[in-house]
């Protein structure tokens, strides 16, 4: 008994340790930090001048949070790399990135390094692909790429590099793409017989000779602006010696001459009127998808043809992004909306990231005052804000980089088409969306002194955040922009009164344009709308006219007349709307007042959330209520 008791024991032990031991082993793969590979880059980073800010910390996780890395499965090495136009400057510092042995994507084009090639490059054994281009390279290649057995892309353009192009690069079997264009490369091009060869691109280099013979396949493009002889495998001239003997000539008769005319032209007019009949055709398809497709995807550099490079992406401390301009041009493009200021995109970048891009039109401002202009709107830390992640400026082109709200904007939700499909937007949604954006232009008004002006509220420009609050975006546009005339600033609905008189926006203006959008989130209805006689309102006369005849159930949105025991706190909302669109600039309530006044609705009530969530059938309001919306509206 004794010793089967021990036996018990030992077994229970061996249990408890392979259970030890289990449980390590699962804790220990779970949180794997590439350590040693974090140092390496902490190492590199404090070696090399770079003017934007990284947020490469020993303390935080780099798997989960430092920009511009990839780590393997097991988050045990970092195997990617990405710092594209980080403004890293000068040369690589040895013995730091080489050692990043399970490396597989280095990107660190679009900064401004230089130096020679990194020798000691040819210990990353794992490299699948090398972006070094639009940086400040100089001098030869190394002769030999051995140890790049993996190495799929290899782009190295728009450098400095000199001398011959290595025979050696003939040995990567699985290369797929290399770019060498505009450097200053010389001599005759190697014989790189590649099959794995998919794109090339040697152009604008001081190469000479033939093409040989595997690189014919690809496009005489490859190689423009370099002096080559022409393709080695073009047919030969013929000699008068061997020119074929003239055939015997044989003469047509009149007839056949005749009937071979008058078939010639029976075939000519039958593939005329089908080419007429297929391109009308193809004209009325293209008319009708017209408006589906042009709208839907494209490309943001279509609009950007005279765009060289001229400048680079412009990132604030704190973006996690890693992309540069060719990125964003590259990106497949959404059209998300073409408002006052210019036309917003959704851009989806190669890596998965999704951020939106506003292209803006008619910028008055010089380049100086842009570029202060974003630094103060950059800086701006808010959660009630669409934060500015990035800007572009050059002659032809000026972009802004938002992050992407999956939400949408309050005028897409507010506005959808209204089917047994579509998910009203509830009274307790309407009322946080307002609360978020009060709160957020209220900060904006702190900003700058006291100073600072949005000069562009509308519901399109408020987004739900993640607590489905308003986020209010496009700040402080107005000051860069082209003054509007008189007629387009009508146009919207938005406008206060003294905005087209002087041409100028001030924050009551701001604040009549939120009063516009609390009027918008109470009645569904546009700024400008048009009536059932097709007649364009705007929504203020239309408000005032219809709450001082004697209210009717037409002023509150259908959809929230179904909800009960939320009028009072509807009626609060539409006197706060009123106040801020007051005529005179002096009798509106300042933003700071505006938001005590809307976070106090849901205070001064006793209705819950949980009240408003279940709708009824219930379309009229009382007598009380309507009784308090007109002497509200008339004491104004």
């Amino acid at each position: 008994m004794k010793k089967m008791g021990k036996n018990l024991n030992k077994n229970k032990n061996m249990l408890l340790f392979f259970a030890i031991f289990f449980f390590r082993t699962i804790v220990s793969i779970v949180t794997a930090e590439p350590v040693e590979d974090k140092q390496i880059l902490i190492n590199f980073i404090q070696s090399i001048p770079h003017n934007r800010a990284i947020n490469w910390d020993m303390g935080s996780s780099a798997c989960a949070n430092w920009t511009g890395i990839t780590c393997s499965p097991d988050g045990s090495r970092i195997t990617a790399l990405r710092l594209p136009a980080f403004s890293l400057h000068g040369p690589i510092p040895p013995n730091t990135l080489s050692q990043l042995s399970d490396l597989q994507i280095l990107s660190l084009r679009s900064n401004g390094l230089t130096g020679p090639f990194p020798s000691d490059f040819s210990n990353l054994r794992n490299l699948t692909a090398l972006y070094l281009q639009s940086n400040g390279f100089y001098g030869p290649l190394p002769l030999s790429f051995a140890n790049w057995n993996n190495l799929s892309i290899l782009d190295l353009s728009n450098n400095g590099f000199n001398g011959s192009i290595p025979i050696s690069i003939s040995n990567l079997s699985h290369l797929t793409a290399l770019n060498l264009a505009n450097n200053s490369f010389s001599g005759e091009i190697p014989n790189l017989n590649i099959p794995s060869l998919q794109a090339l691109d040697l152009s604008n280099n001081n190469l000479t000779g033939p093409v040989p013979q595997p690189l014919e396949r690809f496009p005489s493009s490859a190689f423009a602006g370099n002096d080559l002889s022409p393709f080695s495998s073009m047919p030969p001239v013929l000699s008068p010696t061997s020119q074929p003997s003239k055939k015997k000539s044989t003469k047509l008769g009149e007839p056949a001459i005749l009937g071979i005319a008058i078939g010639g032209c029976a075939l000519v007019f039958v593939l005329l009127a089908l080419i007429m009949i297929l391109r009308y055709s193809k004209d009325e398809k293209e008319v009708s998808e017209r408006p589906q497709k042009e709208e839907k995807v494209t490309k943001l550099r279509s609009g950007s043809q005279n765009v060289n490079g001229n400048g680079s992406l412009v990132f604030f401390e704190g973006s996690s992004l890693a992309f540069d301009l060719e990125d964003l041009f590259r990106a497949s493009a959404e059209v998300l909306g073409k408002g006052t200021f210019g036309t917003t995109y959704k851009a989806a970048l190669e890596d998965t990231s999704i951020v939106v891009v506003k292209r803006l039109k008619e910028v008055a401002a010089a380049k100086k005052d842009f570029e202060l202009q974003m630094e103060l709107v950059g800086n701006i830390r808010h959660e009630n804000v669409v934060t500015l992640r990035a800007y572009y400026y050059s002659k032809d082109e000026k972009l802004m980089v938002y992050d992407y709200f999956d939400q949408g904007s309050v005028s897409s939700v507010l506005h959808a088409k209204r089917d047994e499909n579509r998910t009203p937007l509830d009274w307790n949604s309407r009322l946080q969306i307002a609360i978020g954006a009060a709160r957020g232009i209220a900060y904006i008004h702190a900003q700058s002194g006291g100073k600072l002006v949005h000069g562009n509220i509308k519901a399109s420009n408020i987004f739900l955040n993640t607590q489905r609050y308003g986020c209010i975006s496009d700040v402080g546009l107005a000051a860069v922009m082209t003054p509007l005339t008189p007629p387009v600033m009508r146009i919207g609905g938005y406008r206060a009164p003294e905005v087209g008189d002087t041409r100028k926006v001030y924050q009551a203006s701001d604040v009549y344009s939120f009063g516009v959008v609390l009027l918008e989130l109470l009645t569904g209805k546009s700024p400008s709308h048009a009536t059932g006689g097709e007649e364009v309102v705007h929504l203020v006369r239309w408000v005032h006219s219809v709450v001082r005849e004697e209210w009717t159930a037409e002023v509150f949105d259908v959809e929230l007349l179904r909800y009960p025991n939320i009028e009072e706190e509807m009626v609060e909302m539409l006197q706060i709307g009123m106040q801020c669109v007051a005529r005179s600039p002096e009798q509106r309530p300042k933003m700071a007042e505006v938001v005590k006044l809307v976070e106090d609705i849901r205070r001064t009530t006793n209705t819950g959330a949980s009240e408003v969530s279940t709708p009824t059938t219930e379309v009229t309001a009382s007598p009380v209520v309507a009784q308090q919306i007109g002497s509200s509206v008339v004491a104004m």
